[in-house]
């Protein structure tokens, strides 16, 4: 081994640890990969951002586009409209649903559909009275694997295709995915129909409305003269033990304390952060006469305002209700706090409480930051609440019309989306420069507000391709993704093709269960290359595999946004998603393999 494969062995597998450990965004560990591979050398330093102005990068950005203004003027409403059954039972239900998640992801941001879509099988889950779960995870997976299908359905297509573009074979065309992609991505989906929607924990909920959200975090403040005041806190946690809430910390005179003591006498003003589940919260809050704290703020800034403001604040009154919302991956909102979003001065809602699956946060609520897969559960009007999740990337976690904007531009989104999918998949113009075109034609005709096109688009991802691609550029000019495939070759496959096929999917499978599938096909796609030319056969079965492998990320919640977006709505626990999506993996893997064969011949 050479100093220059040492190192980059090293910033992969450190890159690797740091994409699995979660601690910082991927971007970040991408561009840091980067710097250390420019840094001893392994990149040049006129080479180190050419990534950032690739074919794949630009076509990811207009892609996530195009997906925007098809949601936002309403195409995919409609569509789902006409699609989904009304009134049919289980097993049509999910399969509806499922099969709609990933005919939409084939053309579109995989979670942009999810997000549309979530809302409907909430409400499809509430009329069958089945636990909201088993109908999300559904429709997560079949997101997932309809990006399996077309050039654009996922990022780690296009970046399979770059790299055989590199090798002078000319990059994959729109449909060269659809025959393998398809048949598995069917299969799978009427296995999760047929039988797969059973393996799926069932988390029972108290209201078959409603979902396992986890326990929130809210704070409340002991009134003067109230029936709190006076008491222990052991006397108020015996009263919320039989509502099954606890105290987890509480504020006086500004200062936090973590673990009160039990025979703390609590006072006026005194605030307890409180945990309990979402249903027992209002009369965990009336039983012992406790004021919001979110609505004494509220109140205290109505009276500072003018009086003809606050008449018409309390003339809306009767109109604000509470609604929970989803913080998305690519939200704005991820590592923000109420106070800095200004909620209630920008859009006069109050937060009101937090359900964060993964751990417990016991800061104060207005200083909270905002993580990706968080519940909020908001107060205010509709509309204002409507706002507030448009701009900040959140997902409403109830039953909700489908509202048309307007039926021309909706056609006309359609018309230019299909358009620009004709032109790449015949040849008329590349991938990157058709979507680009039909970006352009979105902001000529409006159809997406100028200020919302680069909102549209998730910059972490595009910074994570753009670093990235350099990297794997390292791995074969160092010489170390031969290395790799010499060791796969010589002592796993022992030269044997059909096993090269079976390994590469099934490795690049395992590792995007745990880091971003983006990143997976860069570092795989150069082993997959070398295999090739080691074997003196056509890469393409290879390439297709890693494609198809970083495509199914079911084991895990974290290896994919769509599973982490359904964990706190399906009252998910880490280790739920292996049972139905082992089996689903093993599906792919046997189906997969054969078709890669003979659609691909060696």
């Amino acid at each position: 081994m050479t100093l220059e494969q040492g190192q980059i062995f090293v910033i992969l597998l450190a890159s690797m640890g740091l994409f699995i450990w979660g601690r910082w965004r991927h971007d970040v560990v991408a561009l840091a990969a980067l710097l250390a591979c420019v840094i001893v050398g392994l990149v040049p330093e006129r080479e180190a951002f050419v990534g950032f102005g690739h074919p794949a990068v630009i076509t990811v950005a207009c892609v996530l586009v195009l997906s925007h203004g098809l949601q936002r003027t309403g195409a995919v409403n409609r569509l789902a409209l006409r699609l989904l059954p009304s009134g049919a039972g289980v097993m049509v239900s999910i399969a509806a649903l499922t099969a709609l998640g990933a005919l939409l992801s084939a053309f579109m941001n995989n979670v942009g559909a999810l997000a549309l879509l979530m809302p409907i099988a909430l409400q499809i889950a509430s009329r069958l009275e089945l636990p909201p779960g088993r109908l999300l995870m559904p429709l997560a997976f079949g997101t997932i694997l309809g990006g399996m299908t077309t050039l654009i359905g996922t990022p780690p297509n296009l970046i399979v295709s770059s790299f055989r573009a590199q090798q002078g074979a000319g990059p994959f065309a729109m449909f060269d995915f659809s025959p393998v992609g398809v048949a598995v991505a069917l299969a799978g989906v009427l296995f999760i129909s047929l039988l797969g929607w059973r393996l799926v924990p069932k988390r029972e909920v108290g209201n078959a409305a409603s979902f396992d959200t986890g326990h929130y975090l809210t704070e409340a403040r002991i009134k003067e003269g109230g029936m709190a005041q006076g008491k222990t806190l052991r006397e108020i946690e015996q009263l919320l033990d039989e509502a099954d809430a606890q105290v987890v910390a509480m504020v006086r005179n500004k200062l936090r304390l973590t673990a009160p003591n039990p025979r703390r006498v609590l006072q006026a003003d005194d605030v307890l952060v409180i945990e309990a589940d979402p249903e027992e919260l209002g009369e965990v809050l009336s039983k012992l006469d406790l004021l919001l704290e979110a609505e004494r703020e509220a109140q205290e800034e109505q009276h500072k305002e003018e009086p003809s403001d606050t008449e018409n604040k309390e003339s809306n009154g009767d109109e604000r209700a509470m609604q929970e919302l989803l913080v998305k991956p690519d939200s704005s909102l991820i590592g923000r706090s109420a106070s800095s979003t200004r909620l209630r001065s920008r859009y006069s809602i109050n937060l009101l409480a937090i359900s964060r699956q993964s751990h417990r946060s016991i800061k104060r609520l207005r200083s909270t930051t905002m993580q990706s897969g968080d519940v909020l559960l908001l107060q205010g009007s509709s509309e204002d609440i409507g706002e507030f999740a448009n701009d900040y990337g959140c997902v409403p976690l109830a039953a909700r019309a489908i509202n048309i904007p307007d039926s021309s531009q909706a056609n006309l989104a359609l018309v230019i989306m299909l358009l620009a999918i004709a032109a790449a998949a015949f040849g008329l113009l590349s991938a990157a420069i058709a979507f680009a075109c039909g970006v352009l034609a979105y902001m000529l005709l409006r159809l997406v507000p100028l200020r919302a096109v680069y909102e549209a688009i998730d910059w972490p991802v595009i910074v994570l391709l753009g670093a990235l691609i350099p990297v794997a550029g390292a791995m074969s000019t160092s010489g170390a993704a031969d290395l790799l495939a010499r060791l796969l070759m010589e002592q796993l496959a022992q030269g044997n093709p059909i096993i090269i096929v079976t390994l590469l999917l099934v490795v690049t499978m395992t590792l995007s269960d745990f880091m971003n599938n983006a990143a997976t096909a860069a570092v795989m796609c150069p082993i997959a290359l070398s295999a090739a030319s080691q074997l003196g056969v056509s890469p393409d079965a290879l390439l297709m595999a890693v494609a198809i492998g970083a495509s199914c990320s079911f084991l895990t919640p974290i290896g994919h946004q769509n599973n982490t977006l359904i964990l706190s709505p399906g009252g998910f626990n880490f280790g739920d998603y292996w049972r139905l999506g082992l089996p689903l993996e093993i599906l792919v893997v046997c189906l997969s393999v054969p078709l890669l064969l003979w659609v691909w011949p060696l």
